[in-house]
């Protein structure tokens, strides 16, 4: 696939990779920062030899979740040619950079040093490097094994609040610390083999250099073993996670972690000058994990957010705040010192807004496969804000999560309470009392999913100056749901956006055009010229995304914030009536 002009362009080009869950991408760019080639390799279709599906394998009697690391090796080549068939020419590019799916780990056998630097240019990646590997699979971020592992993690340094605080998450499934916890006790002998540990992003540096590269400054911080106030590996966590092999070890397996998110790793290997006609002069830079890179798609300011509206839910914002909690993510910005990056993932999302979608669709007896979403716009923008009427209405409002929810933990349910400002009062309604269902719930989903991102981004957002309160600067939304300019309106609503709410055209290639995007600033960068001035001032607005809809507008931000107070109670008396904390 290919997005290049019909001229070729000249240099200097940059490439940003990809390496998701179930495709690699390698996405081409200029200094204008302009897509000029992309090549996709999809691991289920393309690939040969592997019994994946969805680019995993996965042992359900132990809740594991795994890929062939082979698989990518075979998707690396593969994508170079493509890039090659396209007419690239190799040696005008100057910079590498990538994206790896957080979380994944790589282990490294004794000789992975010794095959990565002998890589003979007349042979592909997989037939000389299978051997480089300690264990042959990378645990997924979908795995869900190490939830005994995790219970030691959050308890290690005195409760996941703790942990939240020192390492910017509390403890994960799909953490790096907790996988090589487990890894460490289910295959010692293999633990005590294993020279290095990589994550995917690292990973995909490494066999560009022909050596094992350090891992990055940012996804570090998905692994519960970095310390982020300290700028260092947290020494009782490598102890909990290092078990009788000791820290000295795990450090080693490690390697250390440079400060600067540009930093030059080295130039790229000779396999890829003589096979590809890289340049010599080909400069390797960090890669980067997934949802860095995503922020790293535009020039996105202190206070910007960014809202990925698919079938789960994600909240992005650069912030110089740092306020850990158990129920988000901080991680150390990607390029920028001094700038940490807020994530929120929900698994509910844009199932549960289509299973409301489709139940009004039944009431109504009406389908319009053209246009699945008509009806469900409709009664959303013909419902008053939180079903209020009037100022003495109680304000409606719910939680609907057709699948297990992790923020906050709860059961998969569908709770309905009335909410009255003027006296704090909040009363479950089991049966629905006073809502017009399924009508009602199109605006409340919205505004659930929606006040649950102004909760807990409360405290991060700065106030625009005068009497407007804080909240973000502007809020682009990305994934299928950023077509649907109901749901936008209503985003303005409740989070503001003092200038504006827009849609990001992007499409499906975020992180690979974040990962490029770094490697164009890390090489094009002046002295101190941080990622955001750089690239800001050659972004240009018209061409990469579009104002879909207001943002902050005084009466509907300021009643929305009094629906926060009664949100935050309600989620609380849900929880403490199933129990959980």
């Amino acid at each position: 696939m290919s997005s290049r002009s019909s001229s070729p362009p000249k240099g200097p080009l940059y490439i940003g990779f990809d390496l998701s869950t179930q495709q690699l991408k390698g996405l081409v760019v200029n200094s204008d920062l302009k897509v000029v080639y992309l090549s996709i390799f999809d691991f289920d279709a393309d690939s040969q030899g592997f019994p994946i599906k969805k680019g995993v394998l996965t042992n359900e009697a132990e809740h594991e979740v795994f890929a062939p690391v082979a698989l990518w090796l075979q998707a690396l080549d593969n994508v170079l040619d493509g890039l090659k068939k396209q007419g690239l020419d190799f040696s005008l590019v100057r910079g590498i950079s990538g994206a790896g799916q957080q979380h994944g780990s790589v282990y490294w056998g004794q000789d992975a040093e010794k095959l990565l630097n002998g890589l003979d240019a007349g042979k592909r990646l997989q037939e000389q490097l299978e051997g480089a590997f300690s264990h042959p699979y990378s645990p997924n971020w979908q795995d869900s094994s190490t939830q005994k592992e995790c219970d030691e993690f959050d308890e290690y340094l005195g409760g996941a609040d703790k942990l939240a605080e020192a390492t910017g998450s509390k403890a994960h499934h799909r953490f790096t610390g907790p996988q090589i916890l487990r890894f460490q006790k289910k295959y010692p002998d293999v633990y005590k083999k294993t020279s290095r540990i990589s994550l995917v992003s690292s990973f995909l540096a490494s066999l560009f250099l022909g050596h094992i590269a350090p891992l990055d400054i940012s996804d570090v911080c998905g692994m519960n073993l970095w310390n982020i106030h300290k700028g260092a590996y947290d020494e009782d966590l490598l102890k909990l996670c290092a078990g009788p092999h000791g820290v000295e070890d795990l450090k080693r397996k490690l390697g250390d972690v440079p400060e600067d998110g540009g930093i030059d790793l080295g130039k790229v290997h000779r396999y890829y000058v003589d096979r590809y006609g890289f340049s010599p002069e080909c400069t390797v830079i960090p890669s980067t994990g997934d949802n860095p890179a995503t922020i790293l798609a535009l020039p996105l300011r202190p206070s910007d957010a960014m809202v990925s509206l698919g079938t789960s839910t994600t909240f992005l914002m650069s912030t110089p705040s740092y306020k850990a909690d158990p129920a988000t993510h901080f991680f150390n910005h990607p390029t920028t010192p001094g700038l940490y990056m807020f994530m929120l993932c929900y698994k509910n999302g844009g199932l549960a807004r289509e299973k409301i979608r489709d139940a009004i669709n039944d009431a109504k007896n009406e389908k319009n496969p053209s246009n699945p979403w008509a009806n469900f716009d409709s009664v959303a923008l013909q419902t008053p804000p939180l079903g209020q009427t009037s100022p003495s209405d109680p304000m409606k409002m719910g939680l609907f999560f057709p699948r297990p929810e992790i923020v906050p933990n709860l059961r998969a349910g569908q709770w309905l309470f009335n909410y009255d400002p003027s006296t704090g009062n909040l009363t479950e309604t089991p049966n629905g009392e006073g809502w017009n269902r399924p009508a009602d719930e199109a605006r409340a989903i919205i505004e659930s999913q929606m006040l649950s991102l102004r909760l807990r981004s409360r405290g991060l957002t700065s106030s625009p100056g005068g009497d407007i309160p804080a909240q973000p600067r502007r809020v682009y939304l990305v994934g299928g749901g950023s077509k649907n300019k109901t749901i936008a309106k209503i985003a303005g609503e409740i989070l503001g956006g003092s200038e504006g709410v827009y849609k990001l055209e992007i499409g499906d290639n975020a992180c690979a055009l974040g990962a490029a995007y770094k490697a164009v600033w890390a090489l094009e960068r002046k002295k101190d010229q941080t990622f955001e001035d750089l690239i800001g001032a050659r972004w240009h607005e018209e061409e990469f995304i579009e104002k879909i809809a207001d943002g902050y507008q005084k009466e509907a931000f300021e009643r929305y914030g009094k629906a926060v107070e009664g949100f935050e109670k309600m989620e609380q008396r849900v929880l403490e009536q199933e129990g959980r904390k």
